[in-house]
């Protein structure tokens, strides 16, 4: 899946927003990254949350072993 990724987007220019992380397409239309690249390849994506997001955003359910 790797390899598929990476020759589908191999040297192409991406238009990327700085803060939302949104890709531009061909027609001019900000689309989530996701959406951006399931459109280009075969790959799916799940969503999780990873450590340090976690901690900013949800310390009251978090434990710390104290």
């Amino acid at each position: 899946m790797k390899w598929a990724l990476q020759n589908k987007l191999a040297g192409s220019f991406i238009p990327i927003c700085a803060s939302c992380k949104k890709i531009r397409d061909d027609r001019g239309y900000w689309n989530y990254l996701e959406a951006s690249i399931q459109s280009r390849t075969e790959a799916q994506f799940s969503h999780g949350i990873c450590s340090d997001c976690a901690v900013a955003l949800y310390p009251d359910y978090l434990t710390t072993g104290a």
